[in-house]
């Protein structure tokens, strides 16, 4: 929705990283992987490299010992 109003900028952290651990059942921030790709998906041009934005989630989730919720993080990309 916020979209088709016209909004352009929009909060989001890698992975889904975040949240507040004192709000019992919060999910987390949404993923930007996940963001940017929905984006991509919609025709939207973002001059994000969504491919990098996926390895850097690989490679924080080890760091921090903990998955992260980001959907295409977990997927990656359809390879046609």
């Amino acid at each position: 929705m916020a979209l088709q109003l016209g909004y352009r900028i929009f909060d989001s952290s890698i992975g889904g990283l975040g949240g507040c651990p004192y709000a019992k059942g919060s999910s987390g921030n949404v993923s930007t992987e996940d963001v940017v790709y929905m984006l991509h998906g919609l025709g939207y041009a973002t001059d994000i490299n969504i491919e990098k934005l996926i390895e850097t989630n690989h490679w924080l989730a080890p760091q921090i010992n903990h998955p992260l919720p980001s959907k295409v993080g977990k997927a990656g990309l359809l390879k046609v």
